[in-house]
């Protein structure tokens, strides 16, 4: 069973991570020529502005307090008008790319920080869940599948004439074979899990080394 502490730190340190992430959405959005997203209040670091009921609240909470190892979530997502965009396919993988390249950043700061600072033991753990949470963030989201940023980067990187084929494919059943892929179907793990589990490891031994966590 998770003490109160831990959950308090692991709602702290995702809410930061869906904010940066989201936000690095919306700021990459207006630097390639549309406001949309700064207009309805998305270029903002208040975590209020950018939080679903479901994905930002219900779904993690309920995965936090089962003690699932895989916790993920989403925030409400950055629209933006690919009209205002010089190369709407290739602006749109550039805008999906910021927010998980946002929370690699993040982790690599706050590891920094954690390497630096004097031994306190609640912040370290806080800090800890912080680069922890930033890395699962940033690695789920790459998935190539809609409506993760994995989806659009994925077509914004093919051929024309394939990218609008594997567009609506994804569109179409992105959702479904994303669901397959986090139901825990191999002995109570998800797929996605197995998979992405090795990859997260590898790069929080980077992070946070010597450290229980990984």
């Amino acid at each position: 069973m998770l003490s109160i502490q831990t959950i308090i730190f692991q709602v702290i340190a995702f809410l930061f991570a869906i904010t940066i992430h989201e936000a690095a959405h919306a700021w990459m959005a207006y630097r390639l020529g549309d406001p949309t997203a700064k207009l309805s209040g998305r270029l903002s670091l208040n975590p209020i502005n950018h939080i679903d009921i479901y994905g930002t609240v219900l779904i993690p909470l309920f995965l936090i307090f089962i003690g699932s190892p895989f916790v993920f979530g989403w925030a409400k997502p950055v629209i933006f008008d690919p009209y205002n965009l010089r190369n709407p396919r290739r602006d749109s993988a550039l805008i999906s790319f910021a927010g998980p390249a946002c929370n690699f950043a993040g982790a690599i700061i706050f590891s920094i920080i954690l390497r630096l600072m004097p031994p306190i033991l609640w912040l370290e753990s806080l800090l800890i869940m912080t680069v922890a949470i930033n890395v699962v963030l940033g690695i789920f989201n790459l998935v190539p599948i809609h409506p993760l940023d994995g989806g659009k980067i994925f077509v914004g990187l093919l051929p024309a004439d394939q990218a609008d084929e594997a567009d609506y494919f994804l569109k179409r059943y992105g959702f479904i074979i994303l669901l397959f892929l986090i139901f825990p179907i191999f002995g109570g793990t998800s797929p996605l899990f197995l998979v992405l589990s090795p990859i997260i490891s590898f790069i929080l031994r980077i992070l946070i080394p010597g450290n229980p966590i990984v």
